[in-house]
């Protein structure tokens, strides 16, 4: 058993790990030759200005008394230059924006995931390719562009990550800070003979990076007068530092400014995902080669089109990488420059495809490969040759047209190759997701035989011919593989369906026992079952793209002990049911959390959390063992931590409001309340509910501490709605006829519990293995959809911490999100218990059934999931559509659509990735919450003394 453990928990990392070989691989391809134009260019250097954070609406709309929040900018916009909108691509991200708008490309979340502080720049870009590049700005962001670069050509100045403070009581400061060292800079240059002839050289560029308005936004909101005073700053200091360039370079008028942002915001603070609020930026452009005044078309510009437009203003090569394309209508040069322009654009990305087909070509047999037709050698040197000709002759529109042409099919072309093995490895992985699947379903079969009625149990020996099969099988698709020079995860995903196949036809006899056993079993009921479990599952997976399933599926099991005998036998325990149901059901139809922050519910939570306190420690003052004080010592320091919560949640809000920072005090408390959350439980007794309880004030005090709003009410109403779960659960076992030897109040959680008779599963248990499955969906979108980044709201953290640190930020807000899944899975742990599902010597083997149970429906989701993701037209052709029509409805099925033939996937291709790793994420976790939760609820620590067994 601890081999299947041990092998299932593998092969569930090899499908979570599956997706990001598929979808996240890097569009970087290398050894391509840089491409410049032939022709002076305009601008001898560049200032680029980058307001992280900033929302075009926020500074082209006019303020409550029509003026301008950014008067130099709205001035530049009218009399001097051009402007427009940009759109940033999802993740709408710091690190992956700036490369964006520098490298000219959307970089693979697997590069994001390198972190923020030692980022090693694996691509090239425009301040590479420049002859001098000066920035400031924020540490996070900078050595990205510095590091790697070659040569030593890129100087960065940064200020301490200690000054990027969501509590700060001036976040402006950050950029007063960049303006005020670029003024000393160039004040400094003045005096150094060396830097005054660096900075008066041709092809520099400035970047100055301004974090002020981001971390506005995220403390206070784009509504806020913090935020919209921010934008007022900038304002006047990018009109300071105009003001200097033109000063110091003597109005030579070679100097080209660009002014725009990395990505915006949500109206709650946040951003991450595709809201046209975050991916809306502002652009404005002057000076040298720049247009003027006019609003260009935003209709078809993303910010990765900016970099060919920087560096055409200043004569470098196009980064190698650049997938943008040359906004020609924002340059202010001759027809000549312009076609000129466009044709290097088109060439550079044609090398890119040239280099990215060649690598396809040479990894694939010729047999196999299949190049893409509309962008044959022949097709190509046709084009280049033509818009040649039109330049020769003068046809200059003609020129922009036809190499805007060949960078669409280059850029499709790139598309093609770069997901060339998609199919292949989705073929793979989803047949090892049904193998899978199945074998788990023969070994819960096969185990626990009395759910296959009148059936031989002759076992027949297995034929040699079978595992020779596979084998060979097996060594085909390994040579396969290896002809063809694949990554060594190829032969993962290729070679795992083998064994797994191998041993579901290794139970041949089992599957031919169940078809006989089915056709046997009365067909209504049959037929009854199944679709009760596939309307279930529907209702889960339609979860992950509407919340408000989730109260469909709540308020059915509010109904579900009205459909049974439980009304009859345990009156108050089905309307308690029904109440938290009905109550839980409640939140999925609220908004996200962190849109509408109110600290009174916080408090209000806290105060039911004291009230439910004060009725067990009442309970516990009756009791007359020796074990009482020392029990009520450990309540009475469960409620002093939720009273300390609640001062700190209050009393850090309150400092933040009056901009004094994040109290120290109020820190270490926060810290030592997470802290020893998972300690203080185990010094509390093993009796069931009053352990529970205890994780649930422990956990309650951590959550307090990460909400803003309604959300701190959720674990309250989940766990009450758990505690009638194992009550309801035990009526219902006592229903079927199974006689409990003790009332779930007076079991306690130990290993050493041994209950002699052992029980087979029954359909009541995969019932029990669906309501888990659906409370940890449930625990995961009730309060919001985290799916998508911009829910989460970093004030959740300001209790721990306000300095900006993405990875501890990230630690706690995931932590704030399986504080939840471990009260279901503490309630799971009792309802195994008191529902008598092990042995003694069995319990290890049930409790993995009963988790393959949610592997079951987990998988089933996956497998449901996966496929939406390969294009439909590549799934016409494969079994798995049939299986997918049945179980999706048809509303859904627009999903299936191609991701287009751009460089990014579409937001229904996204969101279904962010599911199918969820789901997966969910499948694994459980191996190590169910193990947190035995460790919750069994062990017992003890103030003094040996521990004791003390039954009540």
């Amino acid at each position: 058993m601890l081999l299947f453990f041990t092998l299932g928990l593998l092969i569930h990392f090899v499908f979570f790990a599956s997706i990001f070989d598929i979808y996240f691989t890097s569009p970087l391809v290398h050894g391509m030759t840089p491409r410049f134009t032939p022709l002076p260019s305009p601008a001898r250097r560049l200032v680029l200005f980058v307001a992280d954070g900033l929302r075009a609406d926020a500074l082209y709309e006019l303020d409550e008394n029509g003026n301008s929040r950014a008067p130099f900018i709205r001035n530049i916009i009218m009399h001097e230059g051009s402007w427009g909108i940009s759109h940033t691509c999802v993740p709408t991200e710091s690190r992956p924006g700036h490369v964006a708008l520098i490298a000219g490309f959307y970089e693979d979340v697997s590069a994001v995931a390198k972190g923020w502080k030692e980022n090693p720049v694996e691509f090239d870009s425009l301040f590479n390719e420049s002859k001098y590049t000066w920035s400031w700005g924020s540490p996070d962001i900078l050595p990205m562009f510095a590091k790697g670069a070659s040569g030593d050509h890129v100087y960065t100045y940064s200020y301490d990550a200690e000054r990027e403070d969501f509590g700060a009581q001036d976040a402006t400061k950050l950029d007063t800070w960049v303006f005020d060292n670029v003024k000393d800079f160039f004040h400094h240059a003045r005096n150094n003979q060396s830097l005054f002839s660096k900075i008066n050289e041709e092809k520099i560029v400035f970047f100055l990076h301004l974090l002020g308005i981001d971390t506005n936004g995220h403390a206070h909101r784009p509504s806020s007068r913090d935020y919209k005073d921010n934008i007022k700053k900038v304002d006047d200091g990018v009109k300071e530092i105009v003001s200097m360039f033109n000063h110091f370079y003597g109005n030579d008028g070679k100097t080209a400014f660009i002014f725009t942002s990395d990505h915006g915001m949500t109206d709650w603070g946040s951003h991450g995902a595709g809201h046209p609020s975050e991916t809306l930026t502002p652009l404005v452009t002057w000076g040298a080669g720049i247009k003027y005044p006019q609003r260009v078309s935003a209709q078809q510009f993303d910010d990765a089109d900016i970099a060919p437009l920087m560096t055409s203003l200043i004569g470098v090569p196009f980064p190698l990488n650049s997938v943008g394309i040359l906004p020609v209508d924002y340059l202010n040069n001759t027809d000549l420059f312009k076609a000129e322009s466009m044709f290097t654009n088109a060439v550079q990305i044609l090398e890119q495809f040239k280099v990215k087909m060649t690598q396809r070509k040479e990894v694939t047999l010729p047999f196999l490969f299949t190049p893409f037709k509309l962008l044959s050698d022949s097709k190509q040197f046709n084009i280049l040759r033509k818009a040649r000709s039109y330049i020769k002759h003068r046809k200059y529109d003609e020129v922009v047209s036809l190499c805007k042409e060949l960078i669409h099919l280059a850029l499709k072309g790139l598309s093609y190759y770069h997901t060339y093995d998609r199919f292949f490895l989705g073929v793979n992985v989803v047949t090892g997701f049904v193998g899978w699947i199945s074998y788990a379903s023969l070994l819960i079969i096969k185990s626990h035989f009395n759910l296959i009625k009148g059936v031989s149990k002759e076992v027949k020996k297995p034929s040699h011919l079978l595992p020779c099969c596979f084998v060979a099988i097996g060594i085909l698709v390994a040579f396969f593989l290896l002809i063809q020079a694949c990554p060594w995860t190829y032969y993962v995903y290729g070679l795992l369906p083998v064994p797994i196949w191998y041993a579901v036809l290794r139970e041949f006899q089992v599957i031919q026992d169940l078809v006989a056993s089915v056709l046997t079993y009365p067909l209504s009921h049959f037929v009854g079952y199944l679709l009760v479990f596939t309307l279930g599952i529907e209702v889960l997976v339609l979860s992950f793209f509407y919340r408000y399933m989730l109260t469909a599926g709540l308020t059915a099991f509010a109904a579900w002990p009205f459909l049974t005998r439980l009304w009859t036998r345990a009156k108050m325990t089905s309307l308690s049911w029904t109440f938290f149901s009905l109550l839980l059901a409640v939140f999925p139809l609220m908004p996200v959390v962190g849109r509408k922050p109110d600290i009174s519910l916080v408090m209000g939570a806290g105060l039911l959390v004291l009230l439910l306190s004060l009725c067990v420690v009442t309970s516990l003052m009756k009791r007359k063992d020796s074990f009482i004080k020392e029990e009520l010592l450990v309540h009475l320091l469960q409620v002093l931590s939720t009273v300390l919560s609640m001062y700190v949640v209050y009393s850090t809000q309150s400092s933040l409001l009056r901009k004094q920072g994040l109290p120290l005090m109020n820190q270490i408390i926060s810290w030592a309340t997470l802290a020893s959350s998972l300690v203080v439980p185990l010094l509390s007794s093993p009796v069931l509910f009053q352990r529970l309880f205890s994780i649930l004030l422990s956990l309650m005090s951590t959550y307090l501490l990460l909400s803003t709003g309604y959300e701190a009410l959720f674990p309250l109403v989940l766990s009450c709605l758990m505690f009638v779960w194992i009550n309801i659960e035990q009526e219902t076992l006592q229903q079927s006829g199974v006689c409990c030897k003790q009332k779930g109040s007076y079991i306690q959680f130990s290993y050493n519990t041994d209950i002699t008779q052992f029980r087979q599963l029954y359909l009541d248990d995969i019932r029990r293995a669906f309501f888990l499955v659906f409370f940890l969906v449930t625990a995961f979108f009730g309060t919001g959809n985290i799916a998508s980044i911009n829910s989460f709201d970093l004030a959740s953290v300001y209790c721990f911490l306000t300095v900006f640190s993405p990875f501890m930020m990230g630690a706690l807000m995931m932590w704030k999100i399986l504080i939840p899944f471990v009260l279901v899975m503490c309630a799971f742990e009792a309802v195994q218990l008191t529902t008598q599902l092990s042995s003694k010597s069995q319990y290890s083997f049930i409790t993995l059934c009963c988790q393959e149970l949610y592997g079951f429906a987990g998988d089933t989701m996956c497998y449901i999931l996966f496929p939406l993701l390969i294009p439909l037209r590549q799934l016409l052709g494969c079994t798995a559509w049939l299986f997918i029509y049945i179980s999706a409805s048809p509303n859904r099925l627009w999903i299936l659509s191609d991701p287009g033939l751009d460089l990014n996937l579409s937001h229904a291709i996204r969101a279904c990735i962010s599911h199918y790793v969820i789901v997966m994420s969910m499948t694994i976790f459980l191996v190590f919450l169910n193990g947190l939760a035995q460790l919750l609820t069994t062990k017992k620590l003890r103030l003094c003394g040996k521990p004791k067994s003390h039954f009540m």
